[in-house]
This record gives C-alpha cells, sequence and structure tokens, in this order.
C-alpha cells in the first residue's frame, strides 16, 4: 500500500486510510471517474450500464473503451467477505453470458435501458460522446466489438479496497492462462486529509516474471532452456539453405535488443525445434513479447498479452506489420519483414522503459 504522509505544526506524520463507509461509495466512485483506474494498455472506458442483469444476477459496471473491447468492472470491499474467490467466479460468469452474444442484443436486450438512461444511442455513440482524441473510427470500432463479443475476448476489472494475497495469486493464475482475456485488479485507497478526500488507485501486477534461470511459461515436453543463442546458431545448420539467412538475420535482431540492454537472451531446445527467447529484463528475470522459432525453417511467435500490457502504444504497428496475420496469443508467423522487427523493436523499448 503507498504510505501518505502529511505535515503539521508538529512534524510529519503517517495518514491512515480512511477507508470507504460502505461498498456503494467506491462504486460510485469508479462510476464517475472510471479514467482514475490505472488499467493495462491505459484505456480510456466509457461506462454504459449500472448494475446490469447478465443472467441471474447484476454485474456492478459494463463500460466499453474505444478499441471495441468491452470492459466488466466488479466493486467490493474486503471485508464484505466476497473479495477472494467469489468474485472472480462472479465475473468470469458475466464474461460467459456475454460471450456470443451479438451487438445488436448486447445494445437492445442487454444494455438498452442503461444506454437510454444515459442518453447514448449505442455504444458507438456512448464512445463518440466522450472521445477526447478526435481519432474515433465507428467502423473500425464496430468490427472490433463484434470481434470482442463473438471471442470473449473482454477486460475484466476487479476493483476491492485491499487485495488479499490469495486472490492476487488467482489472478496471476488467470492471466497466464486465459489468453482472451485482459484482467486488471486495482485497489482504491481513501483519505481524508485537512477535510479533503485523496484516492489513491493501484494497479496490482500479480507475479509473472519467468526467471531467467529456468525455463519459459509452456515449455516445449522434455525441453531444456540455457542462456544465450549457441544452441539456436547451431541448429540453423540444421534447415534447407534458403532458410538460413533468415534465421540468422533474427539472431542479429535479438542480439541488438541484448546489446541495447533491452532483452536477456535464452534458448529452449526441444525435440526437434529450437526457440530463441528475447526475454524483456525486469529486477526479477524477464518475460517475452515474441518467441523466435527454428521448427523445420524460420517463424516468429506473439504473445498478445503481454504485448497489450508492456508495450500497449506498439501494438498497431506490429500489427500492420504482420498483417494478414493476427497478432493473437501463440499466433506465429513466417513473413518475416524489416517493417515487422523494426516494430518489434520498438515494442522492446517501451516494454524495458515501462
Amino acid at each position: 500500500m503507498t504510505a501518505i504522509w502529511s505535515q503539521d505544526d508538529t512534524g510529519w506524520r503517517l495518514v491512515s486510510p480512511s477507508g470507504f463507509p460502505a461498498e456503494e461509495a467506491l462504486h460510485d466512485l469508479v462510476e464517475q471517474a472510471p479514467n482514475m483506474l490505472p488499467l493495462s494498455g491505459s484505456p480510456q472506458p466509457t461506462i454504459v450500464g449500472r448494475e446490469v442483469y447478465l443472467g441471474g444476477n447484476k454485474a456492478d459496471l459494463i463500460a466499453v473503451e474505444p478499441s471495441g473491447r468491452i470492459a466488466i468492472i466488479e466493486i467490493k470491499l474486503v471485508k464484505g467477505g466476497e473479495a477472494r474467490r467469489a468474485v472472480v467466479a462472479q465475473i468470469l460468469t458475466y464474461a460467459a453470458f456475454l460471450r456470443g452474444l451479438s451487438v445488436e442484443a448486447v445494445e437492445q436486450e442487454v444494455l438498452g435501458t442503461h444506454l437510454a438512461k444515459r442518453e447514448y444511442t449505442g455504444l458507438a455513440s456512448a464512445v463518440l460522446a466522450n472521445d477526447q482524441s478526435g481519432v474515433f473510427e465507428p467502423a473500425l470500432f464496430a468490427q472490433e466489438l463484434g470481434d470482442s463479443l463473438a471471442g470473449g475476448r473482454f477486460r475484466l476489472v476487479l476493483v476491492l479496497d485491499d487485495a488479499p494475497p490469495e486472490l492476487v495469486q488467482l489472478v496471476g493464475y488467470l492471466e497466464a492462462v486465459a489468453d482472451k482475456l485482459v484482467i486488471d485488479l486495482v485497489t482504491v485507497t481513501a483519505y481524508d486529509i485537512g477535510g479533503t478526500k485523496v484516492m489513491v488507485p493501484q494497479r496490482v501486477d500479480p507475479e509473472r516474471i519467468i526467471p531467467v534461470t529456468s525455463p519459459p511459461r509452456g515449455p516445449v515436453s522434455g525441453a531444456t532452456f540455457v542462456l544465450g543463442t549457441a544452441p539456436f546458431e547451431e541448429s540453423i545448420e540444421t534447415v534447407p539453405l534458403e532458410q538460413r539467412e533468415l534465421l540468422r538475420r533474427l539472431v542479429v535482431w535479438a542480439k541488438h535488443l541484448e546489446q541495447n540492454k533491452l532483452a536477456i537472451l535464452g534458448t529452449t531446445i526441444g525435440k526437434g525445434r529450437w526457440l530463441l527467447r528475447p526475454l524483456v529484463q525486469t529486477q526479477a528475470g524477464g518475460v517475452g513479447l515474441v518467441t523466435i522459432y527454428n521448427e523445420r525453417g524460420p517463424s516468429l511467435n506473439f504473445y498478445r498479452t503481454v504485448i497489450e500490457r508492456g508495450a500497449p502504444n506498439s501494438l498497431p504497428a506490429i500489427e500492420k506489420a504482420a498483417h494478414p496475420v493476427k497478432v493473437g496469443q501463440g499466433n506465429n508467423t513466417s513473413t518475416i519483414t524489416d517493417a515487422l522487427l523494426a516494430a518489434l523493436t520498438d515494442a522492446y523499448f517501451e516494454a524495458a522503459g515501462s
């Protein structure tokens, strides 16, 4: 928790949190100022419904982002007793209900009264009414909104006054295995300083770092992980001559990241394939935005959720350079251009900086 100190005539003193009198107060705060939430990727969510029936229960808040992604927001006080497993099960149930619905069904049947109450004619008009960028594209928004609903690509936001360790661990596990979901765990601490209300929102980032001395997530069965590029470079000699130049170019690109202190390089050696991992450096280890594969030839494997979290501003350029291949979790491409490598380099710079 962030410590806040206040100075008076007697000197500096640590200010104790004042807390929230009831869950409703935190609920009101988030509805009135959703942009205060430090969400991954820094979207600008627009609230489009409160106490929205999704199945047999009510979701606290529903929002939509300019990208077209639907966000489900659940708000709990730890003292309420639902701040652990129950709130996670609850928000996943809401996501399951929305998945597969058409845009029309959501706008008319699920959110119809809520949109009307806010004087919005639809989700696009809600975003447009709150857009300050001047670059909102309704056609692209409609397409992405449909994809979000069809594929269940939602943002799940858990807002609490405190995050119990078991909840942090559970959210971290979901982030690691649920590639279509962006999950934000946010704590909001309230203070009363000289009669002025002060709110301190913080995003709790569950431990998702890969120790550089052990294999990355999802290792090949029977694989071993070693630091450096030597095994990967040796594997280049096992592929046809016409494929070797690209593999060598990818090694040079990865080494460039390492030389600029943007990544630590490691190789996973599996049966019939070699994986070169440029891992973004952190104090505890590293996490990869992409993996370079040598499996009967070269390819790049994307980790979209990692890019969304660590380098969201670079994602559009990566998607443009990778087109027509979709930059999805676990998707790969064998068409590796200079433009794509340049966009990925920028992403590593952004991720290392964050």
